[in-house]
């Protein structure tokens, strides 16, 4: 990410801008590393956004507003104490670094007029917030505290004078001659090389990309140092009048890799430019979209985790299940040595460890063990007790194979929609739909209440203009065919693959056969099956369709079906919701 010193100058430039003598009225912290100004400027309400967390570092403008905590942090009870009310003076970047200053005059306890700063180190996992005393220079907080522990060299604590990081052995880019960057260039085989290790406030793409946009590498010595300097000069003319062209740059998927205020040619054509008016606007579409992927990334790895351990652990348990359902069925064996050893009690000799008998069945020697212990009619109860256990072992033993069954496909079925999931909300709906069925533990929390998600289907339109929706999960896919759909639509699912409920909603008509297919490749797209050809999918009115008692989410059984062998595709026609 190339949120470097010359992206910093363009922050500091857009900022001061906007918020220039605004006004702090609220202070919030939705999050551990994050915190939201609302401002009051000339030109109306403004939030400030600034965030220290390793994938997100950054300061912006923002139009989202994200939920806060039900109580606020330290650290935002400290902020709204020295801060709320307060009226920002100036914004300025130290040095050509990652370092945004924002003064700020407010009123103290005594009504006396004070000075305060806050101190944005934007460094990647090393960022922070700080809010210091001008007058003494010392720190009144920060948004993370650094010991001595952490770092011998620079404590960032309460009470400390504060320091700078250590300065960098680099020239400013807005400081620096033709004739510095002309001794700069010592390798001439790697220009962009040279340029980053010798020039304050570059990223590593942007050094790059100034080297790559020379005419010619033959170039000499002093033509290579004056197109340097005159592209920096243009770049930082474009930060001082606010006209520079932030521009997002997307990979195949559409997930933002980079951003910065000026194009970087080392992303070629293998990536999509997307140019923004403003360079908070580049800034908060680079930070959601990749921070919404990497969360959901996150969550569903989370939920994968818990589903597939309770899937090894229930696949084992079937296992020892049916090992055990195996030995009770052949338990044949005890009710014939209890017979035998009953009808030949006088073979028996006091304390012998087995007996040989004949078989009245088929006249075979039957060796029967004997525990000494025990007399011989003692012997025959045992054996008859091993093959009452037997049997009833086996009417248990497949009544839970079928109870673990249920809770396999159930889980499948689970981790198919995790692993399509599309958003955090999906997830967390999810989420709560494992807790309900006892898979997951409730979290606590002392004042916040789970809210149920609203059911929110995947929509589509078929060619012939009817409308086809597909639940997300389980508990949808329960709302969608027991509350949603009418007796007479038609109900779809994938033929013994895990996949969503899809609903045809036929308006009182009789579905044509394109109608019928299409909602089955429908069925097929959100299934298990997605990658396959050929994909067997049942259908049945709704009103065929029961839900057992006591059954899991999305668990049904159903009758008078019929079976289409579709390839899974969304219709053309149609555009999802």
């Amino acid at each position: 990410m190339s949120y470097d010193g010359v992206v910093t100058a363009a922050a500091v430039s857009e900022l001061q801008r906007n918020l220039t003598l605004g006004k702090i009225e609220k202070i919030y912290q939705p999050q551990s590393e994050q915190l939201i100004f609302n401002i009051h400027t000339k030109a109306g309400k403004k939030k400030l956004l600034l965030s220290v967390s390793g994938n997100h570092a950054g300061a912006y403008l923002t139009e989202t507003f994200p939920e806060n905590p039900a109580s606020p942090p330290v650290f935002c009870m400290v902020l709204r104490k020295h801060l709320s009310a307060g009226r920002i003076t100036q914004i300025q970047q130290h040095e050509n670094d990652r370092i945004i200053e924002v003064l700020l005059e407010t009123v103290n306890e005594m009504g006396f007029s004070v000075n305060k700063k806050l101190i944005i180190e934007i460094m990647g996992k090393h960022s922070n917030v700080i809010l210091l005393d001008m007058a003494s220079g010392k720190i009144i907080d920060s948004i993370k505290h650094i010991s001595i522990d952490v770092n011998r060299a620079r404590q960032i604590l309460p009470g400390k004078l504060y320091e700078y990081p250590p300065a960098q052995e680099k020239i400013p880019f807005t400081q620096i001659t033709r004739k510095q960057i002309a001794h700069l260039m010592t390798d001439p085989l790697q220009p962009g090389r040279c340029l980053l290790s010798g020039i304050q406030g570059l990223s590593p793409a942007l050094a790059e990309t100034l080297a790559a946009e020379l005419p010619d590498a033959a170039l000499s010595e002093e033509a290579f140092s004056s197109a340097v300097f005159d592209r920096l000069q243009t770049i930082i003319q474009e930060i001082q009048s606010g006209e520079f062209s932030p521009v997002v740059y997307l990979d195949a998927a559409g997930k933002p890799v980079d951003f910065h205020i000026t194009k970087l040619s080392i992303y070629g054509t293998d990536y999509t430019a997307r140019n923004f008016e403003t360079f908070s606007q580049a800034a908060e579409f680079y930070f959601q979209n990749r921070e919404s992927s990497n969360l959901l990334k996150q969550k569903a790895n989370d939920l994968l985790r818990v589903i597939n351990g309770d899937l090894s652990r229930l696949r084992h348990k079937t296992q020892k299940l049916n090992e055990d359902l195996y030995r009770a069925e052949n338990s044949e064996k005890y009710r014939l040595y209890g017979e035998l050893l009953t009808a030949n009690l006088h073979l028996v000799t006091p304390g012998a460890s087995s007996v040989t008998v004949i078989s009245y069945y088929d006249g075979s020697e039957v060796k029967i063990p004997l525990d000494p212990k025990y007399a011989p009619s003692r012997n025959a109860q045992v054996y008859y007790k091993k093959y009452g256990k037997a049997k009833t072992a086996v009417k248990e033993k497949k009544i839970q194979l079928d109870e673990v069954s249920q809770e396999i496909a159930y889980l499948e079925s689970v981790l198919e929609f995790t692993e399509k999931a599309r958003s955090v909300e999906e997830l967390r709906m999810i989420r709560q739909e494992l807790t309900d069925s006892g898979f997951l533990r409730y979290r606590k929390s002392r004042n916040i209440k789970e809210k149920p998600g609203k059911p929110s289907p995947y929509t589509y339109t078929l060619t012939s203009g009817k409308k086809v929706f597909a639940g997300r999960n389980n508990k949808e896919n329960d709302w969608l065919t027991l509350k949603k759909a009418s007796s007479t639509d038609l109900w779809f699912h994938t033929k013994d693959i895990p996949g969503s409920h899809v609903i045809l909603f036929t308006e009182g008509q009789e579905p044509s056969e394109e109608d019928l297919f299409e909602t089955a490749a429908i069925a097929a797209w959100h299934s298990k099956g997605n990658n396959s050809e050929n994909v067997p999918v049942d259908y049945t009115r709704v009103k065929y369709v029961k839900k057992p008692a006591g059954s899991k989410p999305g668990m049904v059984i159903f009758t008078h079906n019929r079976t289409l062998y579709v390839d899974p595709a969304l219709p053309d026609s149609s555009k999802e919701q």
